[in-house]
């Protein structure tokens, strides 16, 4: 779901190029008669005449949804979201049209409404855009709706820092899918490309997937939980794609795999489905010897007897 904003200054021109496309059809709208294109317009102009100093009285905001989402997005449906982004957007006591359009395979509907509120007060456009970036991401999460996919098009190097962190973790992890059938072909491939791949746990031990929270991803010393990536990179969707199999032989022979970070140089050894936890960067202790155990057991039994125990 994205939308993009317009203003004007002609409701007559609007109006025509909303109704004009084949099978358009208006879903919902509140205070326009609806008779025609030439009594809609009407509407809108008398009341944009409650304060004719507005300059750009038009509001046209076209809501795009991915082809994904279409067996979803009935009349109805729709509806509902665009009148819940008009909330969000502070859009409210005024006039609108929802008009929906059938001619691209993306679903997609116009809102079309007046800046001039039923009180004559005009709905500011400050902030518009930032606002619509949090309103259709919070509807996106709260309906379940696609993202986009097409990040790998982005010019990189025009964004931020941490966006192009983002973005080349992104891309990465869509290449590692595509080559990866297991957990460990996945981490060995982001390794190769300075990405880690870090488990957040809920438990002490990782012992079986119900144990991960989620997961997170580090590259160039910047740090994304996987939802600051895309909703397609939660554990549960990979472990989807990936299939974490627990049997006892294959967590055996994965504990004994270990893999160096190219660009960190810490040792990372492997936890559970193959990805690799980062330990502390001292060496591992020796284990004891049967006779320093002796030892140290019979120095305990020592201490105790001092203490009268």
């Amino acid at each position: 779901m994205i939308g993009k904003i317009k203003k004007g200054k002609s409701f007559g021109g609007c109006i025509r190029y909303v109704m004009g496309k084949d099978n358009a059809e208006i879903i919902d709208s509140d205070g326009v008669l609806l008779e025609n294109i030439r009594e809609i317009t009407d509407s809108f102009n008398y009341q944009r005449e409650l304060n004719p100093k507005i300059k750009q009285p038009v509001g046209h905001i076209a809501l795009s949804f991915k082809p994904e989402d279409k067996a979803l997005l009935t009349d109805e449906f729709m509806a509902k979201i665009a009148r819940e982004y008009m909330e969000l957007m502070g859009i409210k006591n005024t006039q609108f049209i929802l008009v929906r359009h059938h001619n691209t395979d993306n679903p997609h509907c116009h809102l079309v409404y007046n800046r001039i509120g039923y009180d004559g007060k005009v709905i500011s456009s400050q902030g518009d855009y930032k606002r619509n970036e949090i309103a259709t991401k919070l509807l996106k999460n709260k309906y379940g709706l696609t993202y986009a996919e097409d990040k790998g098009k982005t010019n990189v190097e025009k964004l931020h820092a941490s966006e192009r962190v983002k973005y080349e973790i992104f891309n990465a992890v869509k290449e590692a899918l595509k080559h990866s059938g297991t957990w460990k072909e996945f981490n060995d491939y982001l390794l190769r490309r300075g990405i880690r791949l870090e488990f957040v746990k809920r438990t002490r031990e990782i012992k079986r997937p119900e144990d991960i929270q989620g997961i997170r991803f580090t590259k160039d010393g910047q740090t994304f939980k996987a939802s600051q990536i895309s909703r397609e990179f939660s554990f549960a969707r990979l472990n989807a794609r990936l299939g974490w199999k627990t049997s006892e032989s294959q967590q055996e022979s994965e504990r004994k795999v270990q893999q160096r970070i190219p660009d960190g140089g810490h040792l990372l050894e492997s936890t559970g489905p193959g990805l690799f936890s980062p330990t502390s960067g001292t060496a591992p202790e020796e284990p004891l010897s049967q006779e320093e155990l002796l030892r140290r057991h019979r120095k305990k039994r020592q201490k105790r007897k001092g203490f009268g125990l």
